[in-house]
Order: C-alpha cells, then structure tokens, then sequence
C-alpha cells in the first residue's frame, strides 16, 4: 500500500514538472518582435536576445508563463499592449539636442507672417518641444506665434513630459539664465515652469495607426531619433506619413542626424 502512494505522489510531481515545462516557453520572442514591429513600425532584428530577454522579464512579472500566453493577452488586452510598448520604448534624451536644427527652425518662425503649428514625433519624455519653445521664447517669438505639439507612442514617457521634472543631466547644455529663467529647482530636480508647460500639447499617437492623420497639418515637423529604430522599409513609410502632415509640401521634415535612409 505504501508503494501504491510513494509511486501515485512520484507521478503527479512528472506531471506537474511537464505541465510546467509546457506552460513555461520563451524560447522563441519571433511572434512577438513580428507583432511589436508591425504595431510600432520598432525592430529589433539585430537585438533579438535583448528583445528576448526584455519581454521573458515582463512576462515574469505578470504570471506569463509563454510568449504565446503573451500574444493572446495583447491581442485582448490593450493595457498590456500599452504596458508592453512603455516598456521597450524607454530612452533618454536632454535639452538642446542637435540644437542647431533647433535654431533653423526658429529662423524660420520668424520669418514667417503666420502662426505656425509644430510637431514633435516623437516627444519622449518632453526636453524637444520644450527645448523648441525655449528657443523660441529667447529669440523674442511671441508664444502667441506658435503651438506645439508633442506625440509618442510611450503613454509613461508623456506622463513624465507633462510631469517636466528633469535631473542635471537633462539641462546640462542649457545656460544657467535658461535654467533660472524656466525652471524651478530643488534638491537637484528641475521642474519647468508652468507658463512654459503651457506651450505644449501631448498626445499619445502612433503614426503607422490609421488615426494618425485626424491630428491634422503641421507647418514644421521634428522627427529625430525614431527612424533608428526601424528597418529600411518602415523608414520610408514614416517619412512618407511625416510628410504627408505637412501644411507646405515644400517644407522638409527635420529629421536626426542618426535617422539615415
């Protein structure tokens, strides 16, 4: 009788180690690069094991025991479609980037008898179009001249923008009479002041989605250090998108220096 239930508890523990075995997969991330690059027009062909490693982590964290298991909850669930596109979407940017395209906007602004829309895609955590604004402002454009605003597809990313509370690495090029001028600072954290705050409109917007276009036309257009992230096809797809938002097709898009075609 003994060895009746020694050898009944021996199989359910086989059981339960190949259910777990069969539960837990992630050994190939291929569906879910293919599904995140089609969502986001975002690849990571050259990053597959990062890529790997990155989603097994969220899948960790939220009882997800297959990539597979994942698909299904992203194609049911759209927070943790959005959980999971915050999460491999983080970067870090700073103030006055790549300024000298900054400063040929700002030539351009002024030149202008109109007022002018401009478009930041994307916006990350907030220091580009708010570095537009800026220099707009120190260059004696009138706030009443332009409207800015900001889109990305990282919902926590444009919480921190609108948030615009920096660390000294984000203002680092900035002069300290920028940084007195629009900023409030205490114990190292820097939070923009809200009449500048004010300039910019977020909005959370993915271009290769098909409601993209009901943000309307753009005077002048930042799109720097997005493209990066995309194969040689969805390159110029979004600069096909991109372009198509302008209010004066002769005006190019400012594109990064790193956002080769």
């Amino acid at each position: 009788m003994f060895s009746f239930f020694k050898k009944k508890k021996e199989e359910i523990v086989e059981q339960k180690k190949r259910e777990n075995i069969e539960e837990t997969d992630y050994a190939d991330v291929t569906e879910i690069a293919n599904y995140f690059k089609n969502e986001t027009g975002v690849t990571f062909d050259r990053q597959t094991s990062i890529l790997q490693n990155k989603v097994m982590t969220f899948c960790k964290h939220r009882d997800i025991y297959s990539f597979s298991a994942l698909m299904s909850v992203l194609e049911s669930d759209a927070l943790t479609k959005q959980e999971l596109t915050d999460y491999l979407t983080t970067n870090e940017t700073f103030f006055y980037r790549e300024f000298k395209q900054i400063q040929e906007l700002v030539a351009l602004v002024k030149k202008s008898h109109a007022n002018v829309k401009i478009l930041c895609a994307p916006s990350a955590t907030g220091e580009e179009p708010y570095s537009i604004a800026i220099a707009l402002l120190e260059d004696g454009v009138s706030p009443s001249k332009f409207e800015i605003v900001g889109i990305d597809i990282n919902a926590d990313a444009l919480q921190k923008a609108k948030d615009a509370r920096y660390k000294q690495r984000n203002v680092r090029l900035l002069s300290s009479q920028i940084i007195n001028e629009y900023f409030d600072e205490n114990d190292g954290v820097y939070t923009l002041k809200s009449s500048l705050k004010s300039l910019v409109t977020f909005k959370l917007a993915n271009i290769f989605d098909a409601s993209f276009a009901n943000i309307g036309k753009f005077d002048y257009i930042f799109c720097r250090n997005m493209l990066i992230y995309f194969d040689k096809p969805t390159k110029l797809k979004a600069k096909q998108i991109l372009e198509e938002m302008r209010q004066n097709k002769e005006q190019d898009v400012f594109f990064g220096h790193a956002d080769l075609f």
